[in-house]
């Protein structure tokens, strides 16, 4: 199965990591349409699923819950934050995000939220204290 990469920003990255879980739903997916060479197939027509029915999808979704700010790319840094927020080290999420430097990847995508501020502070304190 394969899915063709459209656009890279980085040209170092075209492989990318994805759960199990992931890899199970898209082939069951692929499984629907198993002659297709494309990875997701559009219903109505048996061709290449448009890119853009997403972000109309998206956009549907937002305005049902009141939530037309938030956009489509807002969700690359939720991404971002959470990963790391969750113990995933910069270079690894750095390479999922494609980029070839870790600092960028920390100064664009990611925002710390008040538990790893406060979990920052708690570590620092601690050195502190075992240094007194």
């Amino acid at each position: 199965m394969r899915c063709p990469l459209i656009h890279l920003v980085t040209p170092l990255y075209d492989k990318l990591a994805i759960p199990q879980r992931a890899v199970e739903l898209l082939v069951e997916e692929h499984a629907k349409h198993p002659h297709s060479p494309y990875l997701f197939v559009s219903p109505k027509t048996g061709t290449m699923f448009d890119p853009g029915s997403f972000r109309h999808t998206h956009e549907k979704i937002l305005k049902a819950i009141g939530a037309e700010h938030i956009r489509f790319h807002d969700l690359r840094h939720t991404f971002a934050t959470l990963s790391l927020k969750y113990g995933v080290d910069v270079k690894t999420l750095s390479g999922a995000l494609g980029h070839y430097d870790a600092g960028f990847t920390l100064s664009t995508y990611t925002h710390a939220t008040e538990g790893m501020k406060r979990s920052a502070a708690d570590t620092i304190g601690s050195v502190i204290s075992q240094a007194m």
